[in-house]
């Protein structure tokens, strides 16, 4: 059994370029990736002036991706995040969000993500609000598919400390009251889950009345201590058993597209040789096949260095040492590894508190 992979463009910090997303897709497509979700943080648009709609340049952009995704045969949908509209939710904030909804279909999208993710509420009853919500937009627009990430969105306490604590039996109340074919995303025991495993994702599953689509939190690298690293390494704790539990499997990608491609495709390796994968030897065909023979030993060397160690790690002269090595390279993946060691992927906590 197999379950249907994607990327979450979900991250926190600087924007993709078009160029680079159209090269990730080129990438994966041929390992079986199936959907990409466009959902930045950093995409105004989608979070903190959702009411308004994309500038008509950026609306042509979004346009031109979906096309070139359902051409390649990739669904392509986009996650919007109407910024606390549960809190609120009256005639005001419906105008809005069909107007957005209008803005949205325009774009020829296959799928909808309404995103309560990272949002503080107060609201009573709030998983029914939720669901309410998602209901009204399925009768106010005929985007094809609709996904909903709750605001409680994993087991991990962190959310309870940010965002207060989840009323009583929310994601019980929240699947029996969204439609069946919604889907619901899930990030795992954890907001960065170290492990995924079949019988975490049946209990889940058994208390949303459905499969979880997981919204796994690997190999991305936003935040203040997160994007002092690289993550590079193949997946681990994802076992090919998990797809009988699973209505689909998403990535939220690095920072860095061209080397996100890396533990990318060792998932999918991971689901197709189940009980023979190995993550080592899986970083090494991933990277062979997307940088040649040559940087991907160089990156396999460097691994303790990039990704356990950081930037905080690095004495000048080893950075500039690095510097060398990687020039050495006319690779993007390469450039992306000088970038990351010259601090141009750093996300500060500022970002993450305004995006």
């Amino acid at each position: 059994m197999t379950t249907p992979l994607g990327i979450i463009e979900g991250f926190y910090g600087p924007l993709w370029t078009w160029a680079e997303r159209r090269s990730l897709l080129r990438s994966l497509v041929p390992h079986g990736y199936e959907f990409y979700l466009y959902a930045p943080k950093a995409d105004p648009f989608l979070r903190r002036r959702w009411q308004e709609p994309h500038p008509p340049a950026e609306a042509a952009e979004l346009a031109s991706y979906g096309q070139f995704c359902r051409e390649h045969g990739v669904r392509f949908g986009v996650g919007l995040s109407p910024y606390e509209i549960f809190n609120r939710f009256d005639d005001e904030a419906r105008s809005a969000l069909e107007r957005k909804l209008a803005g949205l279909e325009k774009l020829g999208l296959d799928e909808l993500a309404i995103l309560f993710d990272d949002m503080r509420s107060d609201t009573p009853d709030l998983a029914r609000v939720q669901a309410d919500i998602v209901a009204w937009v399925r009768d106010h627009t005929d985007i094809p598919r609709l996904s909903v990430c709750p605001s409680y969105y994993s087991d991990d306490p962190v959310l309870d400390r940010v965002f207060g604590d989840r009323p009583a039996d929310y994601l019980v109340t929240l699947g029996r009251a969204l439609d069946r074919d919604v889907n619901i995303f899930w990030t795992g025991e954890e907001v960065c889950s170290r492990e995924v495993s079949p019988g975490h994702l049946k209990r889940v599953g058994d208390l949303l009345g459905r499969k979880p689509v997981l919204w796994d939190n690997y190999p991305v690298n936003d935040g203040d201590r997160m994007s002092q690293h690289l993550h590079l390494r193949a997946f681990t704790g994802r076992p090919a058993a998990n797809a009988a539990h699973l209505a689909g499997h998403g990535i939220n990608p690095a920072l860095q597209p061209s080397l996100t491609a890396i533990p990318a495709i060792t998932l999918a390796e991971s689901y197709r040789r189940g009980p023979d994968y190995q993550y080592g030897q899986a970083f090494l065909h991933a990277a062979r096949e997307l940088l040649g023979s040559e940087l991907a030993h160089q990156l396999q060397a460097d691994l303790l260095v990039l990704q356990d160690g950081g930037l905080g790690r690095i004495s000048d002269e080893k950075r500039q040492s690095l510097l060398h090595t990687y020039d050495a390279y006319d690779h993007p993946a390469a450039i992306e590894v000088m970038r990351w060691l010259m601090g141009e992927y750093r996300v500060t906590d500022e970002m993450v508190a305004t995006q």
